[in-house]
């Protein structure tokens, strides 16, 4: 039976074999062939075995065993999209009794995921179990399916139905352990707590506040935070670590309360020498947000998890976090409205302008911004307190509100001949008589 292999979920290469039991010595006349293409594999000769294993499919192209050597083949040299027509192939030639038929759906579910087509590698996949209820390579497979899909509680049952046939299955053991706070009952929960000294060994109800509390030291040790305190500490305190199943194959390290509070603090204390490093002043750190406005550190200077991953993300030199006085950045929806706003100004025949041309406009008609839109139908849209974008009437009929875009098409004019300036007499008669549109405060002159 196949494992699901970890790099496929990480959408790494799979490393695949060729199906196992398949009827190399077949007693017809591609024997021979595939004898030779089972040497070649044997030898690591991948090449060499996909050129014998087309070849034996060019002999009989009717020979399940064929097509599923040289799909095993194509597999471990990555070439999915040949892989699966070979399977195809020979999922075409099979009974519906065929030993190979939960492996065959299998397989394909597995090359449906690697394509991040979900719905498909659900779909064989459950074919497959339909054939063999206990192929562990479909019912991981459908778990982690299942787990994109966000029913946790339904993957973590599919992982251990997975493991109750192959208990060794370590990547079936590894994401049913990811997601022990998704399913575990109230009871689990409680032993969980007292096997890492969080709680006393005479408590039998579980509270909230547990659960958080074992929610919060189980992320710890997904991200590897035993791991964190060895490289802190030459010894780590003995409170500070609990091993279960010491010496065997699910040997696994938890980490006690009081090892999870040591832990919050070194990775607090670290993150100030982090965001001091990319040019945090000292005065600022405690006060960082992240990019949507909360506090990336707690009253007791530990990192909130918005707070570990600005650290997390501050160790590769990305700044995800703002220091005191930087604004908010605007959200995506904010962003489809002001989107949707411009389009609608540009259709109504407004003209963008950039800041510079607006300081331009203003040097011009000495108006104010203010005056500008008050007075002269010039529009803006606030993306933040530091970014507008602003427009003003290519085509208006109002003499003064045509004025912006007199000044700005004047001086695109003496760059570019092809440019038409378009007749405004308002603007023309105040520069006759030597007037300003505005007044030094940057009123309109009336």
């Amino acid at each position: 039976m196949r494992c699901f292999n970890p790099s496929f979920v990480k959408g790494v290469s799979l490393l695949l074999t060729v199906l196992p039991g398949v009827a190399w010595a077949a007693a017809d006349k591609i024997s021979t062939c595939l004898e030779q293409g089972k040497a070649q594999f044997s030898a690591q000769q991948y090449q060499q075995a996909k050129t014998i294993f087309s070849k034996c499919v060019q002999q009989d192209p009717t020979s399940v065993d064929a097509q599923l050597s040289l799909a095993g083949v194509l597999l471990t040299l990555d070439d999915l999209e040949g892989a699966e027509q070979a399977f195809k192939a020979a999922l075409n030639r099979m009974t519906r009794t065929s030993p190979y038929l939960s492996y065959t759906y299998s397989m394909l579910g597995d090359i449906a995921l690697k394509h991040q087509q979900n719905q498909a590698a659900l779909d064989y996949y459950t074919q497959s179990l339909q054939s063999n209820v206990a192929n562990v390579n479909s019912l991981v497979g459908k778990g982690v399916i299942t787990e994109y899909q966000g029913d946790k509680k339904a993957a973590a049952e599919f992982y251990r139905s997975a493991l109750a046939v192959e208990p060794l299955n370590i990547i079936a053991r590894q994401r049913l352990v990811n997601l022990e706070p998704e399913f575990f009952s109230d009871a689990e929960i409680l032993v969980a707590l007292k096997q890492r000294y969080a709680i006393k060994p005479d408590v039998q109800e579980l509270t909230e506040d547990m659960r958080r509390t074992f929610t919060d030291i189980h992320r710890a040790e997904q991200r590897r935070g035993t791991d964190y305190l060895r490289k802190k500490y030459t010894k780590v305190p003995t409170d500070f670590l609990v091993t279960l199943n010491q010496g065997s194959s699910f040997e696994r390290d938890l980490l006690t309360l009081a090892g999870y509070n040591a832990l919050q603090k070194h990775i607090g204390q670290d993150a100030i020498a982090v965001f001091r490093q990319l040019g945090v002043p000292v005065k600022d750190v405690f006060n960082l947000k992240d990019m949507k406005g909360n506090k990336l550190f707690k009253e007791d200077n530990t990192l909130t998890d918005s707070g570990f991953f600005a650290y997390t993300e501050a160790l590769q030199n990305r700044k995800v976090f703002l220091i005191p006085g930087e604004t908010l950045p605007p959200t995506p929806e904010k962003l489809n409205r002001l989107a949707a706003a411009a389009d609608n100004l540009k259709r109504s025949g407004y003209l963008e302008i950039s800041r510079r041309e607006l300081k331009f406009i203003e040097k011009q008609t000495h108006c104010s911004e203010e005056t500008l839109r008050s007075k002269l139908g010039m529009q803006m849209l606030s993306i933040n307190k530091q970014q507008r974008r602003y427009f003003i009437p290519q085509n208006a009929k109002d003499a003064k509100q045509a004025i912006p875009y007199y000044f700005l098409m004047k001086e695109k004019a003496k760059y570019d001949k092809t440019v038409k300036v378009p007749t405004n007499t308002l603007a023309e008669n105040y520069a006759y008589y030597g007037f300003s549109i505005c007044d030094d405060d940057g009123n309109f002159v009336q």
